[in-house]
């Protein structure tokens, strides 16, 4: 009677210990959940910023300002674009990976999403110096330089956020801090990377290609 009385005792709290270890969650998880309002705020963050180009572009009697050659999307802005782009493939891949406990693969996809980041960023950093130096266009070249450099340059420092997060869970990634059970923080960074793959995509079409 008493060995009964134990294990039907001891039961509950075994059930209680796997709550609480995080295999039976409800609802989103909080990591998560931050990381989408903080996406939030910048999508608002942006909206200002292209409610401010169309704004000016609209009220101007010839877009770009007389004086001003448009900014061609070709080569390096295109190049830029496409690895930005392939990098958010290969982010979720990654994710797809630890959702199945696959650890291993998962941080090879971080690695090299995180090598595209940076050569994202190296090529817009070259883009900036060739214009400054080629085409004497800077942001102090009127409204338009005013808004290029304003509008990619917040989105560069965005990326720069972003590898530096992938640079944390790639990290932790490697110690075995992840699994098919706990890996809500990947999901947060990724959700991050595809923000801003998805705001220079709109950045690419408002700024190189609609004139």
């Amino acid at each position: 009677m008493s060995a009964h009385a134990d294990v039907a005792v001891a039961k509950p709290d075994s059930v209680a210990v796997h709550g609480t270890s995080g295999h039976e969650q409800r609802g989103i998880d909080t990591t998560l959940m931050g990381m989408l309002l903080f996406i939030a705020s910048e999508v608002m963050f942006f909206a200002a910023l292209f409610g401010a180009y169309f704004n000016v572009k609209a009220t101007a009697a010839v877009w770009p300002p007389e004086g001003t050659d448009f900014i061609t999307p070709v080569p390096i802005p295109l190049i830029a674009t496409i690895i930005l782009v392939s990098s958010s493939f290969v982010m979720q891949w990654g994710v797809w990976q630890i959702r199945k406990g696959n650890r291993t693969a998962m941080n090879r996809a971080i690695a090299v999403t995180l090598l595209l980041g940076v050569i994202f960023l190296s090529l817009q950093a070259f883009d900036y110096y060739n214009l400054v130096t080629n085409e004497n266009f800077g942001i102090n070249s009127g409204v338009y330089g005013t808004l290029f450099y304003t509008m990619t340059g917040f989105h560069g420092a965005h990326v720069l956020g972003g590898v530096i997060g992938l640079t944390v869970i790639l990290t932790r990634g490697m110690q075995g801090q992840f699994s098919s059970k706990h890996y809500m923080a990947v999901e947060a960074v990724s959700a991050y990377w595809h923000f801003v793959d998805i705001v220079w995509v709109a950045l690419f079409a408002v700024i190189y290609l609609l004139k």
